[in-house]
Formats: C-alpha cells, sequence, structure tokens
C-alpha cells in the first residue's frame, strides 16, 4: 500500500488571486508590476494611488451632502410663503396623523429615508464586528505559529548548545586524564586520542548547523566557553511563553526572530483590534440615537448626532483607504510568499537558500541539507563508544584508575547521544513546515476574509452616513417649534376632554363671530335643560 502524503500545502485563495490581478498604477499614471517588493518606493505609490480611491469617494460624499444643504436651505426659502397659505387647506385634508397632503407625503418621504440609511448602518455595523473576528482570528493563528516555530528553533539552539558544551567537557576533562594515565601504554593512548579527535570533529560538524537565526563559532581551547551571535542557551517551555531574543540596538532584528515577529503583530493587533471595536460602537452609538431624536423629535441630539456623523463618515472612508492598501499588498504577498521570504532571509540574514527552500517546501525530493553532517557526527559518536568499549574491556584490568574518568566520558556521551536524536527529528522539514503552513492560513485565508468584511464595512458605512446628512435636514422641518409646540399645549390646557375637531372648529367660529354662551337668559319663558321645577313667572 503507497504511503499518504500526509505533508501541508497551501494555495492561494479566490479572493487573493481576485485582488492580486487588480491593476496597479503609479502618481505618474503608468502601470506597474504586481509583486510584493514593500521598500520599493515604485510598489508604496501603487499602494498610494489605490488608497486615494477612497479620498475621492470622500469629496464625492461631500459634494452630495452640500448639494442637499443648499437645496434645504436655499430652495425652501422662498417656498415658506406657499406652505403657510397651504397649510390650512393641508390641516384640513389631514387625518389625525398629519402625513396627508403634498408637505405631509415630503416629510414622511424624508423620515423613511433616514430610517433606510439607519437600517443599512446598522447592517455595516454588523459585517464589521464579524470581520473584526475573523482578522483577530487570522492574526490569533499567525502568532501561534510564530510561537511554535520559535520554540522549536530555541530547542534546536539549546540541544546544539549542551551537545557542545558536553563534548568539550569531556576532552577537557575526563580524556585528558586518561592520556596521561595511558602514556605508557601506546594503544589505549590512541584510542584515548582518537576519541578526543572525533569529540573535536562533533563539535565542529555540530557548529556549522545554521538556521534562519542561528549560527555557532566554538574554540576548542576553552573550557566550555561558546562565543555565538545568536546561540542562547534557552530552556524549553510552552509555545505561548517561549522566550525570545529581542536586540536592544534595532527595532528590527537581524537575523530575523519569529518569537520577535509574534510578539510585535501580538502588540500591533490589539491596537487594531480595539480600534475597530471604538470605531463600530460610535458608528452604533450615532445611528440608535438618530432613531431616538426622529422618533422623540429631538432637534438638539440630531444636531449633536449630526456631527458625530460627520466624524464617522471621515473615519469611514479613512478607514477604507487604509484597508484597500492591506487588502492589495497582502493578496500580492500571499500570492507568492515564498519567493518574498527567500529573498528577504537571503539579503538579511545570509541563511543559505537551499536551507530555507527546504523548509519552506517540504518536499520529499528534496533532502535535508544536513543529512551530511548529521550522518557523519552520528558515525563519529559511534567510534567513540567503540573505542571506550574496547578500552573498558582491555585497559581496565591495567589501570583501575582509568575507571572513574571512563565512567565520566560514557555519562556525557549517553547524554550527547540523547540530545543528537532529538536534535535529528527537531531538524525535520515536518514541524517547521507545518507551523509555516499554518501561519499563512492565518494570514491568506481568515485574515484576509476579515479585511474584506471590514472593506465592506466601511463602504457601507460610509454610504449610510451620506444618506444620513443629506436627509436629517429635510426631517428637522417636520418637527414643529417651540412656538407650535407651547399653543398646542395652551389650547390642550383648557379641556382636556375636548377633541381636535371640536377646537378647530370653535377657534372658526370665533373667527366668524360671537357665540352666545351656554348659560344665557333671554326670557322669562326660558326653562333650563334637565329641570323639573315650573316655569318662572
Amino acid at each position: 500500500m503507497a504511503a499518504v502524503n500526509t505533508v501541508p500545502s497551501y494555495a492561494p485563495s479566490l479572493w487573493v488571486r481576485v485582488c492580486h490581478a487588480v491593476p496597479r498604477l503609479d502618481l505618474s499614471m503608468q502601470m506597474r508590476d504586481n509583486i510584493f517588493v514593500p521598500e520599493s518606493w515604485e510598489y508604496q505609490q501603487t499602494l498610494l494611488v489605490l488608497s486615494s480611491l477612497s479620498a475621492i469617494a470622500l469629496v464625492i460624499s461631500l459634494l452630495v451632502v452640500l448639494s442637499f444643504l443648499i437645496h434645504y436651505c436655499c430652495c425652501h426659502r422662498g417656498d415658506r410663503g406657499e406652505g403657510s397659505e397651504e397649510e390650512e387647506e393641508d390641516e384640513d385634508g389631514s387625518t389625525g396623523h398629519g402625513y396627508s397632503g403634498k408637505k405631509g407625503r415630503g416629510i414622511c418621504c424624508v423620515t423613511w429615508v433616514a430610517v433606510a440609511a439607519v437600517t443599512l448602518c446598522c447592517v455595516a455595523i454588523g459585517i464589521g464586528f464579524y470581520g473584526n473576528s475573523e482578522a483577530n482570528d487570522g492574526m490569533y493563528q499567525l502568532t501561534s505559529s510564530l510561537l511554535t516555530a520559535n520554540y522549536t528553533l530555541a530547542s534546536i539552539d539549546l540541544l546544539i548548545s549542551d551537545t557542545i558544551t558536553g563534548l568539550q567537557l569531556s576532552v577537557s576533562g575526563p580524556l585528558t586524564s586518561m592520556e596521561e594515565l595511558f602514556s605508557g601504554s601506546k594503544p589505549f593512548l590512541v584510542s584515548t586520542r582518537n576519541c578526543r579527535r572525533l569529540s573535536e570533529n562533533v563539535v565542529n560538524l555540530l557548529s556549522s548547523i545554521s538556521l534562519a537565526w542561528s549560527s555557532v563559532d566554538t574554540g576548542l581551547g576553552n573550557d566550555s566557553r561558546i562565543s555565538g551571535a545568536s546561540i542562547i542557551p534557552l530552556t524549553p517551555v510552552p509555545p505561548s511563553v517561549a522566550p525570545t531574543v529581542v536586540p536592544a540596538s534595532s527595532l528590527l532584528p537581524n537575523p530575523f526572530s519569529p518569537g520577535w515577529a509574534a510578539n510585535t503583530l501580538m502588540v500591533n493587533e490589539d491596537y487594531r483590534w480595539l480600534s475597530y471595536v471604538l470605531l463600530l460602537l460610535l458608528d452604533l452609538i450615532v445611528c440608535l440615537f438618530i432613531l431616538l431624536g426622529l422618533a422623540k423629535q429631538a432637534r438638539w441630539l440630531l444636531i449633536l448626532m449630526t456631527v458625530l456623523a460627520w466624524l464617522a463618515l471621515f473615519l469611514s472612508w479613512g478607514s477604507l483607504g487604509l484597508e484597500t492598501a492591506t487588502v492589495v499588498a497582502l493578496s500580492d504577498f500571499c500570492s507568492d510568499p515564498n519567493t518574498f521570504i527567500l529573498n528577504s532571509t537571503q539579503f538579511n540574514t545570509g541563511t543559505s537558500s537551499d536551507v530555507m527552500d527546504y523548509y519552506l517546501t517540504c518536499s520529499r525530493r528534496m533532502s535535508s541539507p544536513f543529512q551530511q553532517l548529521l550522518t557523519q557526527s552520528q558515525r563519529a559518536l559511534s567510534n567513540i563508544h567503540t573505542h571506550l568499549s574496547s578500552l573498558e574491556r582491555n585497559a581496565l584490568p591495567q589501570f583501575p584508575k582509568a575507571e572513574k574518568s571512563l565512567r565520566e566520558v560514557q555519562q556525557i556521551l549517553n547524554s550527547t547521544e540523547g540530545n543528537f536524536h532529538q536534535l535529528v527529528a527537531l531538524l525535520n522539514c515536518r514541524g517547521l513546515n507545518k507551523d509555516y503552513i499554518d501561519s499563512l492560513k492565518g494570514l491568506c485565508y481568515d485574515g484576509m476574509e476579515g479585511l474584506l468584511y471590514l472593506s465592506l464595512y466601511s463602504f457601507l458605512s460610509a454610504l449610510a452616513f451620506t444618506a444620513i446628512l443629506c436627509s436629517l435636514p429635510g426631517a428637522w422641518r417636520s418637527f414643529p417649534s417651540e412656538s407650535e409646540e407651547y399653543d398646542d399645549s395652551d389650547s390642550e390646557s383648557e379641556d382636556p376632554f375636548t377633541s381636535h375637531q371640536a377646537r378647530r372648529q370653535a377657534s372658526s367660529g370665533s373667527q366668524r363671530g360671537a357665540t352666545a354662551p351656554f348659560y344665557n337668559y333671554p326670557g322669562a319663558g326660558w326653562t333650563p335643560p334637565f329641570s323639573s321645577a315650573p316655569p318662572l313667572p
């Protein structure tokens, strides 16, 4: 039965391919390639041009809102005289709600437009919360994978440093004592010197193992002194709290450290997530209070929400510009991430491209670049073990004082072989390649989807706030003024049981002439209603 290939793979998603196919123009309006080169000024110009589209949309929104404001302020000012003449006719033909007639229909239309815009804004807010959560999940998967890779690299560095330290201790301590004891026996002295030579050979082979951020330069003359650019004996801990090396000289470490990248991304993601939550809450508060102001006909509340709506409009178009540039740049990276990582690592850290290609692709057709070094080290350790077994059988009966030093060398050799087997397993490409694929999936799948939903939220909220700012001035005209409210309150305070039509008939009757009072005594023959007394003489 054929073996199943369990190596994870990565392929760009549909949205990555679509966004990667967007044409690119620089500031001189010339077509540019869509290769991800963030340090290139030409590539940065293409992102600036894409971000400027939201600025153009903001200008169009401002012109639309300004035209509506001019329409309400100027065009309706001349219609006030005609509106006052037609007001009585509209009131006569209106029902209890007061929305019939030309003016009533216009007010109702403007109010419903504002309500529809607020509803669209609420839908956009829901999309924004979902997109923010998806983007946060993608960044969490990315940082978790980077921390796991950092844990693996720290374990490799620890095993290499422990192995080299143990072999140096054996060379400088027990093997030197055994050479002094076996100075009178040439065969035993040759075996001891062979063990010393093989130990130094293993140290040199392990020192040549270098990954993305580790390099060792070991001197054999010192007593367990390891001098390395970035080898730090780190105790393996869970990946979530794996120690990282953060240089104090510059913000960007050279060579690159996955732990430093994970910590930096976590801090930036916390600020990004919190900023979007505050923006979404601002939009939600504005929408809810606009509905409350329309229901309560509170003019001051709508004025305050109009000011906040202007702020939300600018923030929506601004966030859309940033999201557009981020989506396009991320699609360029996710379309071919291996090429960018190989080039960046080769220029920044000097790591061999064969080593990086082995861990990025992890193909079965590729052999490990450390296979020859590990094989030679394994053979050297086996030869050391053979020489020690020979010395134990032949030299100990003649030199019993050498037993202590021999046992120490065997103990160091057993510990070295255990570390070596763990090192071989960690240097296999499957573990680091799985972390790499998981980080790409978190960034290019969930992160890309979250950014697209956030872009849709920004676009819909910008349209909604544009419609709200256009419709709110028309809604203000439907609200009664303070004088009208005062007159209505005076008329209603006279008799709370008098209907609206009766008060209108009474007011119209007062304009035609005085009405006779209810209790009027015109003559002697008049009888009060509901009275059983005889008529007065």
